[in-house]
């Protein structure tokens, strides 16, 4: 049985470049891609070129009601994000948003609520979840191999800001659209993972943001502390500084009796007995795993796998790190 997906806010890089999700759900045999929302009709058409021209719209109100879709795939512009959670909730709409889902965590954790309040299906794709060193990670931590845990360390450096503009996405350079640069966007991926493994709250305990290597309004590089309630230490850094199409990308779970490190695409464990090494490669792409993951879910009618609360406890620390560090803004 094909499924009927639509999708609000294609002006947001990830509908065709980066995460590329609705490439990803063009091949897909069981689901059709039949509307496309934007509020600039000529990104929105562009879009649609690329997807087979599904019908395009400038009002996402109008769209759900012409083309009823079964699922909705929500991004768009951080500052408008929250608007259409609520309007997707309060139709009843089945979705995956993008994260951060709002420009701060006052705004996130009112859709986390009420989606919780009505059992509705909103998943956020915290890709890096599906990375095999978080699955690695895991297992290590049910089996007891690295005893208690001492630090988390996360950098995800990614190509510079500029490929916003050829991507038709320079809302993500406006610190009133985007809510911040690089910690806004990114940071989302390492809070996540360091609150996932580490399986506690956390609190932020130092930030500092760079504006230096690119020059614009919103930062291109972030550092993170953070604690968690036991007292595990975590860093994440996150940036648009990689000079080119790639990714500057290492991760690292150390513990009393074992160190798990990711870094060149090799996983390495380091114990007193010795070093183990394993390909830390996707088997593909990450986004469409976490893609896949969500409309399985759904269509079992199980709940999402990550969920807007996930997200909201991500976006917390984010707004923490905001708060102690220079703002969110070059100048401000």
């Amino acid at each position: 049985m094909t499924s009927r997906v639509a999708a609000i806010g294609v002006s947001h890089w990830h509908s065709l470049y980066d995460s590329a999700y609705l490439r990803h759900l063009a091949g897909m045999p069981d689901f059709t891609l039949v509307a496309l929302h934007d509020t600039n009709a000529e990104i929105a058409a562009k879009r649609a070129a690329e997807l087979g021209n599904p019908e395009v719209f400038t009002d996402s109100r109008e769209m759900l009601a012409r083309s009823r879709p079964d699922f909705v795939i929500a991004l768009g512009p951080h500052n408008r994000m929250a608007g259409t959670a609520h309007l997707l909730l309060d139709a009843g709409y089945p979705f995956l948003m993008e994260k951060p889902m709002g420009v701060s965590a006052a705004e996130v954790e009112p859709i986390a609520e009420k989606a919780a309040a009505k059992h509705a299906f909103v998943a956020v794709p915290l890709i890096q979840r599906y990375q095999p060193f978080a699955a690695r990670a895991r297992q290590l931590l049910a089996d007891g191999r690295l005893g208690p845990l001492s630090h988390i360390y996360f950098r995800l450096n990614r190509p510079t800001s500029a490929r916003y503009r050829g991507w038709d996405a320079e809302w993500m350079l406006d610190p009133d659209a985007a809510a911040g640069g690089c910690l806004r966007n990114l940071g989302s991926h390492g809070l996540d993972l360091f609150l996932h493994l580490t399986g506690e709250d956390a609190k932020v305990t130092g930030a500092q943001l760079s504006f230096r290597a690119r020059g614009e309004r919103v930062e291109d590089y972030a550092s993170v502390l953070l604690r968690s309630s036991s007292g595990v230490l975590g860093t994440v850094e996150v940036g648009n500084t990689f000079p080119r199409n790639g990714t500057d990308l290492e991760f690292k779970l150390a513990g009393r009796d074992g160190i798990l490190l990711l870094r060149d695409g090799t996983l390495r464990l380091e114990t007193a007995t010795g070093t183990e090494t394993a390909d830390g490669e996707p088997s593909e792409p990450l986004a469409l795993s976490a893609l896949r993951d969500a409309l399985d879910h759904w269509r079992r009618g199980a709940p999402a796998p990550i969920n807007a609360d996930d997200c909201l406890r991500a976006v917390r620390l984010i707004d923490q790190a905001y708060a102690l560090s220079e703002g969110r803004a070059r100048g401000r």
